[in-house]
């Protein structure tokens, strides 16, 4: 079955008709309603839904752009996948489609992201990895379209948002580790200028200063993302003169390389050095010692995002009329054994 045409050819009804009665218009009787509609399953019509979209003004469609490399690939997690999940059970309620836009790592993500909204694929946007600035939030904001960042950043001065407690996260790890008597205590950082990596250690820098404690920038290991970039950093701390008693994390996967590196120098996780990793990943929850990190419900995270975009599209904002302002989202410490030794007493 081609189209709507020969579908109305085949039952010998108006084009019109069988429109209206695919569309559930009211001015169709029921029986012809019903011949149409077991005539279109038997053929295997299809609507046209960018013909649809062209004339109704609307794809149904929502974007998800995401960072797309052989790193985030290789060292992948089920992050976006449980805020998909959240996400869609959201969209489905008003037969919204969400498809991802995996932004390639050698692309500017604002040309990228010019280029999709040109195309007219969808119909509003959801933006992660956001930068110090962040040039895509400006182009968004310009051009009226519908959007909602997973994360905060410097541009514009008022767009809606939902970020992790990244401060949260950095001063109650360091907290911790104060009460342990740990003085001398390390942070990993993103390499790039993605936001979050500004928020962690300046509240990892207040944290320490609220007890006196100097800021050390040898003490930021900036590297990639990763168990990768995890091995790096448990490198770069083997080579300091005075190393640190304990090292907070940024990355969830990067404990895994940071524990290979520091058991093949003979450096044991939670009796050397304390770590506190991130996000509670499955990948690394077999992990021995046990890994301190936060939990969060990423499905949780997923519906917020999902509702908190429909509060900003006028058709849908009455179906969710609290859900337009911001959210810093609280994650909650897992206590584990990689963080539980007291400096200066033996195992």
């Amino acid at each position: 079955m081609k189209g709507i045409r020969q579908l109305a050819e085949h039952l010998n009804i108006s084009i019109g008709t069988v429109s209206r009665a695919l569309n559930g218009k009211p001015d169709v009787n029921q029986e012809t309603r019903r011949r149409v509609l077991a005539a279109a399953e038997e053929l295997g019509y299809v609507a046209n839904q960018s013909g649809r979209s062209l004339r109704q003004g609307e794809t149904k469609v929502i974007g998800l752009m995401i960072e797309s490399s052989k790193e985030t690939v290789e060292n992948a997690d089920n992050f976006f996948l449980g805020v998909t999940s959240g996400l869609q059970s959201v969209f489905a309620r008003h037969k919204l489609d969400l498809i991802m836009l995996p932004c390639p790592s050698d692309e500017d993500p604002h040309e990228y992201l010019k280029r999709m909204v040109a195309r007219r694929i969808v119909d509003a946007m959801i933006i992660s990895d956001t930068q110090r600035v962040d040039r895509r939030i400006d182009f968004l904001s310009r051009a009226k379209i519908p959007f909602v960042a997973l994360g905060r950043s410097l541009s514009a001065s008022n767009f809606p948002w939902i970020d992790l407690d990244f401060e949260g996260v950095a001063d109650h790890a360091v907290e911790r580790l104060i009460a342990l008597g740990h003085r001398r205590i390390a942070i990993t950082a993103p390499s790039s200028e993605a936001n979050l990596g500004y928020l962690f250690i300046d509240s990892y820098r207040r944290a320490l200063e609220r007890h006196d404690i100097a800021f050390d920038s040898s003490l930021v290991i900036r590297v990639r993302s990763s168990e990768e970039g995890g091995y790096q950093a448990a490198h770069e701390l083997l080579l300091l003169e005075e190393r640190p008693t304990a090292v907070i994390l940024i990355y969830e996967l990067m404990a895994i390389g940071l524990y290979r590196r520091l058991m093949e120098s003979g450096v044991m996780p939670g009796r050397d050095l304390a770590v506190i990793g991130f996000r509670d990943a499955p990948r690394a929850r077999f992990l021995q010692p046990s890994l301190s990190c936060f939990r969060i419900s990423l499905y949780d995270l997923g519906a917020a995002l999902g509702r908190m975009l429909l509060a900003n599209m006028p058709i849908y904002r009455e179906f969710y009329p609290g859900d337009g302002g911001n959210i810093i989202w609280p994650l909650e410490l897992m206590a584990g054994e990689s963080d539980a030794f007291r400096v200066g007493v033996m195992a």
